[in-house]
């Protein structure tokens, strides 16, 4: 990503830095998006916790990981998951179906993107559980997540440990988007990466365009595109079909 200049203003809601526009859609094979909070409407594991009685506190350990005030990511996670221990699937199938809802311009934009011919991938600290079902609904490429472990149909509290890597933080969705790069046989500043957290910052350091969506102020100051007002299906404005 380019040296940044201060944000300037391309419509209301809208703010560009470190480079002209428009764009085409054309210029970018790849567009990786991040999930709670950026494709979908929720924070997957603050809403689980609910229903352990435990929102208020997991809740307060997402923020501050998300504004990037906590610097372990991996702990801040386990800590989380740890507080998960005894939700049942039955719960978890309820925040699915009850408050789980695409983010607004979320089909439009990957609509947008496959009619282009881009590959999507979705790249996200959360669950398996959730990624697999907004994968589906969205018609994406490919996903990395994390896997909770059960038993007897409850949370354990625990992470199920993956062959292809540890954790998916930061430094692991970096490293997901240059492979996926790699396998498609284009350079990294052919990628748009698209994120509201600070663990979305490595990822969007290596793509050819960083977008911030409603993000925390941290990671909207270094995005190329800050979407702060309307849906995601607002980066079409900058960067055209």
């Amino acid at each position: 990503m380019s040296a940044m200049t201060p944000h300037t203003p391309f419509a209301p809601g809208l703010a560009l830095q470190g480079f002209a526009a428009p764009l085409l859609l054309s210029q970018f094979k790849l567009i990786a998006f991040d999930m709670d909070s950026t494709l979908i409407n929720i924070e997957c594991v603050d809403e689980i916790a609910d229903a352990a009685g435990r929102k208020a506190e997991v809740a307060a350990i997402t923020e501050a990981a998300m504004r990037g005030e906590i610097t372990d990511y991996k702990d801040s996670l386990r800590r989380r998951v740890a507080l998960l221990k005894g939700v049942s699937l039955g719960h978890m199938q309820q925040v699915l179906d009850q408050r789980l809802q695409l983010n607004p311009g979320a089909a439009d934009l990957v609509k947008a993107c496959k009619t282009a011919g881009m590959k999507v991938l979705l790249v996200s600290g959360g669950f398996t559980f959730f990624t697999d079902h907004v994968r589906d609904l969205l018609g994406i490429d490919w996903t990395r997540s994390n896997v909770l472990e059960m038993a007897d149909g409850l949370l354990t509290g625990r992470m199920v440990d993956q062959d292809w890597g540890d954790i998916c933080d930061g430094e692991e969705k970096r490293k997901t988007l240059l492979e996926t790069c790699e396998k498609m046989g284009i350079a990294p500043s052919q990628a748009i990466a698209m994120g509201d957290g600070a663990n979305d910052l490595p990822m969007m350091g290596v793509a050819g365009l960083s977008v911030a969506y409603h993000a925390k102020p941290k990671v909207r100051e270094k995005a190329m595109v800050a979407i702060d007002q309307g849906g995601l299906d607002r980066l079409l404005e900058v960067v055209r079909p």
